[in-house]
């Protein structure tokens, strides 16, 4: 069956128009990008963190949501769906059709996505004043990369977990939520695709 996506919608008609499809679409620039299944592992990843990041920040005024969660970067768009977005503002904790003032957002990477989630979705996300941090994890074999915004207003890059000083044994950092846990929690009975060196993080 055919998928005829719309072009040169504006942000109100992309909202009315995804609300009636059955699959997610996310939208830049007029158009419409549909969204394909993950991989298992990719799934596991995000399910994972977002289960140690729920617990972490139940109690203290901020919403967590994963995968079916939009993010709008500005009034006329893009909206993307990051696999998890951390937003700690009262203005989204009634929020129904997307998170506008996000704190945190995680993407998990895939062969077919991160180019542009290292490339051009960082470059949107960056516009929205309130994101503090973005994580970047590896789908494909252990690794993360996490992008901080200082106080002046730069992106500093930390790599988990070549830059650690107990590698058997890394431990992730999340800034903007006062966050940590080993890497091994993150990729918890995760089946990854490519053998891995080094310790073997199944538990």
């Amino acid at each position: 069956m055919a998928n005829i996506q719309p072009q040169g919608l504006t942000p109100a008609d992309y909202l009315v128009w995804e609300a009636q499809q059955p699959i997610k679409y996310e939208y830049l620039e007029g158009r419409v990008y549909a969204m394909t299944g993950g991989t298992l592992p990719h799934n596991d990843i995000a399910l994972n963190l977002y289960s140690l990041l729920r617990s972490h920040v139940r109690g203290r005024g901020c919403r967590v949501n994963v995968a079916d969660a939009k993010v709008r970067v500005s009034a006329n768009g893009p909206y993307f769906y990051p696999d998890i977005v951390v937003s700690c503002d009262d203005r989204d904790r009634r929020a129904i059709e997307a998170v506008h003032y996000p704190k945190l957002i995680i993407e998990v990477l895939s062969p077919s996505t991160a180019g542009f989630d290292r490339g051009d979705k960082f470059k949107f996300y960056r516009q929205i004043p309130t994101l503090q941090e973005y994580g970047l994890i590896d789908g494909d074999k252990v690794g993360v990369d996490c992008y901080r915004k200082t106080s002046g207003g730069k992106w500093e890059l930390t790599t988990y977990p070549d830059d650690l000083g107990h590698p058997e044994n890394p431990i992730v950092e999340l800034v903007s939520l006062d966050f940590s846990c080993p890497l091994a929690l993150v990729y918890e009975e995760v089946t990854l695709a490519q053998p891995r060196s080094g310790n073997d993080y199944r538990s």
